[in-house]
């Protein structure tokens, strides 16, 4: 039986519950962090719990927990799920005020919901072949950087690129590729591999941050570059998309069109061990 954890109760899933109130549910008013488990050990939790304090600052939310009570309630939840290799969910509110009202409350307490779910092999056909993406305007709110719930615009495009028949959408904004709709991009050009800076409109991905460590330790010359152009992209020998829970994907259909010589890159082998390795260490 999958259990949850709500504002300090352990429950089934099935029996979690918020009230209609919560601003969570009217407003998205809330953020949440997905956290990768290998055999009951979360990978790089430090750092996801660092980046749920960093996106609850932005909303000006208050941390309902400290690092340690958080890092106890997540080995909790693990237990309660039996471990293994799962996804931990957590989502923070700014809490159920007694009204709906757009007005900040000052005086509500955060709401906590976290929960588990199964994270399988990936599907060894997309590991053999890789995936299909599409360019996509980017219509998101401006402070990506923060990891909010308010995905709306994240799933009609991810929805988008599925009825061309491809896995994920690569987000274009003023002219530069961004990411993707929950992964960050990166690119093979010129035997170096690229992945755009960090700023505002983009999420300082955990496994992105992994993938430029392994780089450094590796020897594989690497840049992050303020504007990675659509056109630059198309004509990268490799692309990747990572995230917490795909780790990293190649992309080998772009628009339409193959990328590279249409299947999983030398450099994207390479690293997907790497990112193996340290995931399981």
């Amino acid at each position: 039986m999958a259990i949850a954890y709500v504002n300090g109760d352990f429950l089934p899933l099935d029996e979690a519950r918020i009230s209609v109130l919560d601003r969570g549910f009217l407003f998205s008013d809330s953020v949440y962090e997905v956290i990768p488990v290998y055999a009951g050990h979360c990978f790089r939790l430090a750092e996801h719990l660092q980046r749920l304090d960093d996106s609850l600052a932005g909303l000006r939310i208050s941390n309902p927990h400290a690092l340690s009570a958080w890092t106890e309630l997540v080995a909790a939840l693990i237990d309660a799920n039996d471990g293994g290799d799962l996804s931990v969910y957590i989502q923070v509110t700014r809490g159920a005020p007694p009204r709906r009202d757009h007005r900040l409350p000052s005086d509500v307490a955060p709401t906590v919901v976290a929960f588990c779910q199964s994270r399988g092999e990936p599907d060894a056909a997309v590991m053999r072949d890789g995936i299909g993406a599409i360019t996509h305007v980017d219509t998101r709110w401006h402070y990506c950087s923060i990891k909010s719930t308010s995905l709306l615009a994240n799933v009609m495009a991810a929805d988008a690129a599925r009825a061309e028949g491809a896995t994920e959408a690569l987000l274009v904004r003023d002219g530069a590729v961004l990411e993707g709709t929950s992964s960050n991009v990166f690119a093979v050009i010129d035997d170096r591999l690229i992945t755009p800076a960090l700023r505002e409109t983009i999420l300082p991905g955990i496994t992105r941050a992994a993938v430029l460590e392994i780089a450094t330790r590796e020897g594989i010359g690497h840049q992050e570059i303020d504007t990675l152009t659509p056109a630059a992209l198309a004509g990268a020998s490799e692309i990747w998309i990572t995230s917490s829970t795909r780790e990293v994907f190649a992309v080998t259909r772009l628009d339409g069109k193959p990328v590279g010589a249409g299947r999983p890159g030398p450099l994207w082998t390479r690293m997907r061990s790497c990112l193996q390795a340290m995931a399981h260490e």
